[in-house]
């Protein structure tokens, strides 16, 4: 009997129907069923049922447990880091004195965005979320005066470029040209000779093996055919050197030697340097110590597909269904795992990624976390409003994570916003996956703000995240007037969040008064009547810290840039060149933090609450 085309999809693990974010049932149409079933390469018309792997949906492992310490921490974005000696953007030494400076303020952990590696050769490809693979890490982030020579190779390029660092530092990082001078500084040490221990560098190249090899490989020719004029990515090189196996690519690595060997190095040195970060965090009195983010996802046309390309689906990218931030939906160009390939492989390369990122911290964050469960995916020709959820094998999935949990002993956190399958939550609470809670959505309907004791022990609760509004932005209602900006909503739309966002920070006012936290001088601001305050005070700012501080969560995050009361968010989601994503710097240079008056207020007050 030939089945159904629903039938079909579902014995292939499309999800022909599923729970939007704000409980409205959708079922997918024929089109976006048809076109999942293509980039499975099965024929919608006289495809066989598959037999998607349904035993495998229960975890038989699960992570270590958080301790019995209720930890507050800081969050940042490295990049963002700014002090007398950075080149353009943050890197390894700032992570460790940012560590050092809110270890000795009290913090348990220091979480940064993704530090996965990019594309070297293309530093205009910044996004922390879209990288060309999540097994090695941003050569970007290394430290040069750390290195033995560094401060003097740098000093003899500006004496023959004197203008060479002009500007590097400004507001908005220029990642095309900080970039471009951090490669060419790298590069002139390795080649000066004094930074590389010979010895250690064939060590470790032994110790890492095919892989490391594959992807300094990977950085050679890329580097190798932008120099020609071409792409980066290896979707634009000729199609001779597209083949990680062939001739062509055989023949390159002969006559590149010294230049697999520099990208192989620049491994080796941000390791040992993410390394005694970790080590520094841990000596400032940090009980977790870095917090690392995992991304969802990988680059189409990075190292990760070139050298394994059959891991990936290369007809459908990764993104999200329509909700009620994005009306369309969100395409993210990443490329999904295979849930066939990633089983065929005992789920290896799933591992390698988790394992590259615990042994130098204590804590990881899964970002989109339902990625272990299910990811909409969207076929190639297609919209994100016309894409679909393809299933993975979720016990299976969250026995990876656990196993590697369990070999470096580490936390981790599930960034669980946005569509959640029912019965998601209970699974990773099982497999003590901290759930992630943010302030800005813990609401019950009509009444008001969760109370702090409700919140559940093992989660992160935290007030925003790098793609929301900052608190005082939010205060305010810079994001709302922002989306209308740039064209996301209309004026309705817009009128609309004005209201809820006026009911929310009345809510959350009546919230602080519940808890004894609310200012005086904020109280006549709890009558229905009274007209708020268009600015955010540092006061008040401080009493929403201690209300998320006495949450039941075992895990608090503080975003730094909460800490110093900006109002720019790092990311608006949604948007490319109208928005400077990724792109802005701290207003507080990490040598004045220790002293700036609103960040050691706001530690004084979590230090209070979680002691």
């Amino acid at each position: 009997m030939t089945p159904t085309l629903e039938e079909l999809a579902a014995s292939h693990g499309i999800e022909t129907r599923y729970v939007s974010e704000t409980g409205d049932a959708r079922q997918l149409g024929d089109a976006a069923l048809r076109s999942l079933l293509a980039v499975l390469r099965v024929d919608p018309d006289k495809g066989a049922p598959g037999r998607f792997e349904t035993a495998r949906h229960t975890p038989s492992l699960s992570c270590v447990s958080p301790s019995g310490r209720r930890l507050w921490g800081v969050t940042c974005q490295l990049y963002s880091l700014r002090s007398e000696r950075t080149l353009g953007f943050g890197d390894f030494e700032d992570l460790a004195k940012l560590a050092e400076v809110a270890g000795a303020a009290g913090a348990g952990f220091l979480g940064v965005n993704p530090l996965h590696a990019p594309f070297l050769a293309n530093p205009g490809h910044y996004s922390p979320y879209s990288p060309s693979t999540r097994r090695f890490l941003n050569p970007f982030c290394i430290a040069v005066d750390r290195l033995d020579g560094g401060s003097d190779v740098k000093a003899r390029m500006v004496a023959e470029e004197p203008r060479l660092l002009d500007g590097l530092n400004d507001d908005l990082i220029d990642y095309a040209r900080a970039g471009s001078v951090k490669a060419r500084l790298l590069r002139a040490v390795f080649d000066e000779g004094r930074a590389v221990d010979g010895q250690a560098l064939t060590a470790y190249r032994t110790r890492h093996g095919a892989g490391l090899e594959q992807f300094a490989l990977f950085e050679a020719i890329s580097a190798y055919v932008v120099a020609g004029g071409g792409g980066a990515g290896w979707l634009s090189w000729p199609e001779s050197l597209r083949d990680v196996n062939g001739a062509a690519v055989a023949q390159f690595r002969n006559d590149h030697a010294s230049d697999i060997a520099f990208h192989a190095w620049l491994q080796m040195v941000a390791e040992e340097q993410l390394h005694d970060a970790q080590r520094r965090a841990l000596a400032a009195g940090m009980a977790v110590g870095l917090y690392l983010d995992l991304a969802v996802g990988v680059a189409p046309d990075g190292a990760e597909t070139w050298i394994d390309p059959q891991v990936t689906v290369p007809d459908a990218r990764v993104g999200s269904p329509p909700d009620m931030f994005n009306a369309a939906g969100q395409d993210w160009g990443l490329a999904p795992l295979s849930p066939e390939v990633l089983a065929e492989r005992g789920y290896r390369p799933l591992a390698e990624a988790y394992d590259a990122m615990m042994q130098h911290a204590g804590a990881v964050r899964i970002d989109h976390v339902m990625g272990l469960a299910r990811l909409w995916w969207i076929a190639r020709g297609h919209d994100a409003s016309e894409g679909g959820y393809v299933r993975y094998p979720l016990g299976a999935m969250v026995d990876v994570a656990a196993d590697a949990s369990r070999r470096h002993h580490c936390l981790v956190i599930g960034e669980d916003l946005g569509t959640v399958p029912d019965g998601f939550r209970p699974v990773m609470d099982e497999a003590n996956i901290l759930s992630y809670r943010v302030l800005y959505f813990e609401k019950r309907g009509g009444h008001g703000f969760v109370p702090p004791q409700d919140y559940p022990h093992r989660s992160l609760a935290c007030i925003s995240t790098h793609d929301l509004a900052t608190l005082s932005g939010w205060w305010s209602g810079t994001d709302i007037e922002l989306r209308q900006t740039l064209g996301r909503q209309d004026e309705a739309a817009t009128d609309r969040d004005r209201l809820e966002r006026d009911a929310d920070r009345r809510a959350l006012l009546r919230a602080l008064d519940e808890q004894g936290l609310l200012p005086q001088d904020a109280k006549p601001y709890v009558a229905p009547d009274a007209a708020l305050p268009d600015a955010l005070s540092q006061d008040l700012a401080i009493a929403i810290h201690r209300f998320a501080a006495r949450t039941a969560s075992h895990l608090v995050a503080v975003q730094l840039d909460d800490m110093i009361m900006a109002k720019r968010q790092p990311n608006m989601p949604g948007t490319t060149d109208a928005y400077p994503n990724w792109r802005i710097r701290s207003e507080v240079p990490l040598e004045a933090l220790a002293g700036n008056e609103t960040f050691t207020s706001m530690a004084l007050a979590m230090r209070e609450e979680r002691p």
